[in-house]
């Protein structure tokens, strides 16, 4: 198993990092204090400022706490980490290309269709199915 600093560099980032960001995001748009939050969902702010840096692993019911705190539904959560992930993916795959761009490589291009080989028509035979045909020696 990896450690921790190896981990930070993958490109699809960590569970827990997307859903401190969008817990962090909601509380700021919110124009709420790490503190105020900490406190209506009854967990202490240090632990809630170490979820929301993705530090700590939120069990289920923290989530839900936190959630309830912020009047946000864990779906709606869940939605923006997902919204989150598509568009890092999409960063990924821009960031690819120009490294392929900046080192004269290729991109990768889909397969080339090709076009279905025309095959002669058979003439018709003078023969039909099934005759059989007698030499004479």
């Amino acid at each position: 198993m990896s450690g921790p600093e190896e981990r930070e560099d993958r490109s699809t980032p960590l569970l827990r990092t997307m859903l401190g960001d969008v817990l962090r995001r909601t509380r700021q748009d919110q124009g709420r204090t790490l503190a105020d939050v900490a406190t209506d969902a009854k967990v202490s702010m240090p632990y809630l400022s170490e979820v929301e840096r993705g530090r700590k692993e939120a069990s289920s019911e923290v989530l839900a706490a936190v959630c309830d705190a912020l009047g946000l539904e864990l779906s709606d959560l869940l939605g923006e980490v997902r919204r989150d992930l598509v568009e890092h993916r999409a960063t990924v795959i821009r960031l690819d290309t120009v490294r392929a761009l900046r080192r004269r490589e290729p991109l990768p291009v889909p397969a080339p269709v090709v076009a279905p080989r025309k095959v002669p028509r058979r003439r018709p035979s003078t023969e039909r199915n099934g005759d059989v045909l007698l030499l004479a020696a």
